[in-house]
């Protein structure tokens, strides 16, 4: 069982999936874009049927203080054209911290300033993705 792991943002988007046992995320892409969300969603589409995905899991904005961000009516814009797109079972998740966690892991492990860009995104959608295939308690 697959699962695809998103992290939706303005001009870059994070993706990773899980193992096939539906236990690790690892990061596959950081897809690039700006003004038309169909061209990523296709692309998550192709990638979820490529890997055999039952599910997609997208990082969803709460505040700190759990209500609802500004960057909601986006991704959930975003969240039902990939429902449109895939067919496949769609999960927000709360992704709190997922760029900051992210952020902090490229910095204790060297990673330089002029390449964080290119993976944060992607490290990103590994933390939403972990964090999800964590509470299934498997």
């Amino acid at each position: 069982m697959r699962i695809i792991g998103v992290d939706y943002g303005d001009s870059r988007i994070g993706i990773a999936v899980s193992d096939p046992m539906g236990w690790t995320a690892q990061g596959i892409e950081t897809l690039e874009w700006r003004g038309n969300m169909e061209k990523p969603a296709e692309r998550i589409a192709k990638l979820a049927g490529d890997f055999g995905a039952e599910k997609i899991v997208v990082g969803f904005p709460k505040n700190m203080n759990g209500t609802i961000g500004p960057r909601v009516e986006k991704t959930q814009g975003f969240i039902d054209l990939l429902a449109v797109k895939t067919n496949i079972q769609i999960v927000k998740w709360d992704e709190r911290l997922s760029t900051v966690s992210a952020n902090r892991t490229m910095h204790e492990i060297g990673i330089k300033t002029s390449k964080k860009k290119k993976v944060v995104d992607q490290i990103a959608a590994v933390f939403i993705l972990q964090g999800y295939l964590d509470s299934l308690g498997r």
